[in-house]
């Protein structure tokens, strides 16, 4: 893990120089800017290993960056963990809806910091190797767009029903827990005793269609997303 690149994006110098820092001593190679629009063009130019962002920045705000990196297909992979000086629940739940990865409130302990940037690498090192498709039966994706279509008919979806359509269009055939769901669309700890991945995965099969059945429930364990060109 030691050598991936950071891109550091903060508008306070003292907080980036100091984040920028304790990345090296960790072992990490850094990139900076200061705002959104210094921020995306650094990536235009070299795609980095994961971002850390911060929400609040002049011009460009975080949000609208994360939604950007997110949207593109060459970054859309690239985790992104937002760093803010609010705390309330509205800003973390726009930032996971947008795709960021994880969420830390400023003011933070270096330490933490890194520990979280690690733990960031190592669940997209190790986890199951996601290769989105665009095409599932009657469903298709356009990801830089945020658009999907079912029989070239376009769906409304909202920005986590979307990221929640491309997490099972990724692993098609793969069992998805409920835990897992939490995790990676939401960002939550998987110990939660919440209906929350019941609920939306509900919308998303009734504003499917003659897609919904592409969803199956996996009994007492979650969702499977089926092609049926593969049965």
């Amino acid at each position: 893990m030691a050598g991936q690149l950071i891109l550091v994006v903060e508008d306070e110098r003292d907080i980036l120089d100091l984040v920028q820092f304790n990345l090296r001593e960790a072992g990490f190679d850094t990139l900076a800017a200061q705002d959104g629009e210094q921020a995306l063009d650094v990536v235009r130019r070299r795609v980095p290993d994961l971002v850390l962002l911060d929400l609040m920045l002049p011009g460009v705000p975080g949000t609208e960056v994360c939604r950007q990196l997110k949207s593109s297909s060459r970054t859309r992979h690239v985790p992104v963990i937002m760093l803010t000086a609010r705390a309330e629940e509205v800003d973390r739940v726009v930032g996971f809806e947008l795709g960021a990865d994880d969420f830390v409130s400023k003011p933070f302990s270096m330490r933490e910091l890194v520990l979280r940037v690690r733990a960031v690498l190592r669940r997209g090192l190790h986890g199951e190797s996601d290769v989105l498709q665009d095409r599932v039966g009657p469903l298709r994706i356009d990801p830089e767009a945020h658009r999907a279509f079912v029989h070239r008919e376009e769906v409304a979806l909202t920005a986590l029903e979307f990221k929640l359509l491309t997490t099972f269009m990724s692993r098609v055939g793969r069992l998805q827990t409920r835990a897992a769901l939490l995790r990676d669309v939401w960002n939550l700890s998987g110990d939660l005793q919440t209906r929350t991945v019941d609920t939306h995965v509900k919308r998303l099969r009734e504003k499917l269609g003659a897609g919904r059945d592409l969803i199956e429930t996996v009994r007492g364990s979650g969702y499977r997303m089926v092609d049926p060109e593969q049965q």
